[in-house]
Parts: C-alpha cells; structure tokens; sequence
C-alpha cells in the first residue's frame, strides 16, 4: 500500500535526523520521537479506515506497546537514555507488529539487527573512547582487575577451564572438541570484555560541566544535596529541567562546582544502520546462520 511506503519513508527520514542530532547533542528533539509516535498511530488510524482493514490500526498498537515495553526495560537498567527509548516507540507505532508467525515481521527482524548492529556498534565505539584516554583506560582496567569481586569471577573461570580442557581430553570427534573450546573461549573473552567496558565507563565516559551546560536527561554520577536537601543524583535516571535551574542558581551563588556526568554511547545511529540493513538484508541472524 501507498500509505506503507509513507511510512518507510517517514522512518528513515526521522532516523536521519535523529542520527545527527544525537550525534551532535547526545539528545534527540521530543517532538521528532513524539512525532513519531503520534503521526504513526494517526497515519495507520487512517489507512484502516479508508481500506476498511482495522487489523493495520492494530498492529500499530502492537507495535506501539511492544517497543515500548522493550525501550522502558533498557532505559529503567540504565543502558539507554530517553531519546533512544522513545524513538523506538515511534518505530514501533508507524511500522507496526505483526502477530502472524509465518513469516517473521519486519520490526521483529528490526529488533534482532539492533541486538547485532547494537553490539558491534557498541564495541566500536567503546574502542574508539580507549584510543582517545587511553592512559586514563589502562589505569582504570588495572584497577577494576585487581578488585576482589572480579578475582572471584577470575578463579570459577579458571575451575570452569580445567573442567573444560577435561572435556576436551575426553571428547571423541573434532566438531566436539571445537564446541567446548568456542565456549571456554567466548567465557573468558566475554569476561575481559566486562572489564574493559567497566574501564570504559570509568575513565572514558565522565566528564565535569558547568551546570548550565546540562541538558535534561543527563546522568549524573553523584548525588547532589544543598544544606542536606536532595537536588539530583543517579537515582533520577536522567536529570529534570527544574534540577537543571537549581544547579545553575546555586553554580551562580558559587555554592556548588562543575558536575560530573555520565556521557553515554549515542545509539541512536545504530537504528539507522539496523534499518538500512533490514531492509536490503532482512534478518541479519539468520543470514550467518
């Protein structure tokens, strides 16, 4: 239908945009999102009544309600901010969920590319902060190595090793033995790579502003309090536009600092690449499949 390839349209367009502006600023314009949430439900509203099929109107909502639920699970554990969740939801409101399961849909083949593309993007841009701070990396991997929790986790791997190369002594068959290797192996480079994205975190993702140089949603690594009372802190899940002019009052009057806060990756561009790549490749799982 005419009124899908609108939407398609209307989607890459928004990604485009939100992409530079996250890119840009680390935040997305709630009118873009918001946008796209109300024009994808109104635009499928309408092409169910004009072809008379209120199935599209509900695969909208489906949409709409899945993405939702998906986006407010990354953004309440901390791994996205609120313009990445919410452009999600426009997604998911003006492309639509398909309930039938003869054929995956496309925002489910959507999904599992933005779990890869997400993945490597993430990685690369990680890699990309280590090459910029890179003293301040090692120093901080160094530490988060040596800490007693991950000494812990250090030692079960090296049990969970000895077991394994048992198996890998014992097992009959090449394609067996290369099994238990791959999954000792991806043990141990999942583990390093935990530490490696604590380091990241640590010493490559903070960064000390004037507070009128916040914007809301920004995390703030630690609590605030002024004459015992709470301003803003982690806890907030991204700082509020009223805490923001608090902190500039009282930056003003000289009774607080610059503030330290999280930068976290923009991923948005990663939508636009998994879309891109849905659309000329389709489920890029099943393709190394």
């Amino acid at each position: 239908m005419a009124v899908e390839l609108i939407l398609y349209a209307l989607v890459f367009a928004c990604l485009c945009v939100a992409t530079y502006t996250d890119l840009k600023t680390r935040e997305v314009p709630d009118w873009l999102s918001y946008g796209m949430v109300f024009s994808g439900v109104g635009l499928n509203l309408l092409a169910a009544i004009v072809y008379r099929d209120y199935t599209i109107i509900a695969r909208s909502l489906l949409g709409l309600g899945a993405f939702f639920a998906f986006a407010a699970l990354m953004f309440y554990s901390g791994q996205w901010g609120g313009g990445d969740s919410k452009v999600l939801m426009g997604m998911g409101a003006m492309l639509g969920l398909d309930w039938h399961l003869s054929e995956f849909p496309f925002m489910f083949n959507f999904f599992v590319n933005v779990l890869v593309v997400g993945a490597l993007y993430g990685l690369a841009w990680s890699f990309v902060l280590i090459l910029r701070s890179f003293q301040g990396f090692r120093k901080e991997f160094r530490r988060q190595w040596h800490k007693r929790a991950y000494k812990l986790v250090r030692l079960w791997i090296g049990i969970f090793g000895v077991l394994s190369l048992m198996a890998f002594l014992l097992t009959e068959g090449g394609l067996s033995r290369v099994m238990v290797a791959l999954a000792y192996s991806g043990l141990a480079v999942s583990y390093v790579l935990w530490v490696s994205m604590k380091a990241v975190e640590k010493a490559c993702m903070l960064r000390s502003v004037e507070p009128a140089k916040l914007t809301e949603g920004d995390w703030i690594v630690r609590d605030i309090r002024y004459r015992g009372k709470y301003i803003c802190g982690p806890k907030d899940l991204g700082i509020s536009k009223p805490a923001i002019r608090a902190l500039v009052r009282l930056f003003k009057m000289g009774k607080i600092k610059k503030v330290l806060i999280k930068e976290g990756i923009p991923f948005v561009p990663s939508f636009l690449i998994a879309f891109g790549a849905t659309l000329l490749l389709g489920n890029v799982f099943l393709l190394f499949l």
